[in-house]
């Protein structure tokens, strides 16, 4: 059994897709960020860095309970766990590894700070917005570039999609017009079609 501790954000929702795809036995416990419960301090001892996504498997390795925190680990681990959506090839391995981390170091920092900037932020700061919003742009193009001339991220489907997937759907809160990026927009179409996606953004309901 896999206890998932999650809410309802881009970074949550990459572990719930992947949970659905691979058909885990798991369950999910609600960590309420708006009520600060992720610095509780049972789950800090579960995520040192008070964020969520995390997890406690079970029966991880020597059928052992482990406990594993960062969205990107979690996706490792749990493709590494299942045998599924990681490349066996290794040069498509190198490259789902180059985007999933292009995901976690670029796409959802700065378009967690165009969200910021754009929704939360207490005063408009006009800097913080175009530079933030200009940074949205040229990541949502490098990701349109990437998917000209292929259905997924390295052909297929793999953590990667898991991982970058959740941060467009919220394309919205960074000013995006879908139709400037049309080989994203197709690739989220294609994304949307597969049931483990549409399960896992639904997690927490």
């Amino acid at each position: 059994m896999i206890d998932l501790y999650t809410w309802g954000t881009p970074n949550g929702r990459k572990v719930s897709i992947m949970l659905e795809a691979v058909q885990a036995e798991y369950r999910v416990t609600s960590i309420n960020i708006l009520n600060n419960e992720q610095f509780a301090a049972d789950f800090l001892h579960i995520s040192p860095n008070n964020k969520i996504p995390a997890i406690v498997d079970s029966d991880g390795p020597n059928h052992e309970s482990i406990s594993v925190f960062e969205s990107g680990a979690i996706l490792l681990y749990l493709a590494e766990k299942y045998g599924k959506f990681i490349p066996s090839d290794p040069v498509k391995r190198v490259q789902m590894l180059e985007w999933l981390m292009w995901q976690m170091g670029s796409f959802g920092p700065f378009l967690g700070q165009a969200h910021h900037f754009n929704r939360f932020a207490p005063e408009e700061i006009p800097y913080a917005v175009q530079r933030y919003n200009t940074e949205a742009q040229r990541l949502w193009g490098v990701l349109d570039k990437r998917l000209s001339n292929r259905e997924f991220i390295v052909d297929d489907l793999s953590i990667a999609d898991f991982a970058i997937y959740p941060w467009t759907a919220r394309f919205e809160w960074q000013k995006i017009d879908l139709t400037t990026f049309p080989h994203v927009k197709n690739w989220m179409q294609r994304m949307e079609s597969i049931a483990a996606v549409q399960k896992g953004m639904a997690i927490p309901d």
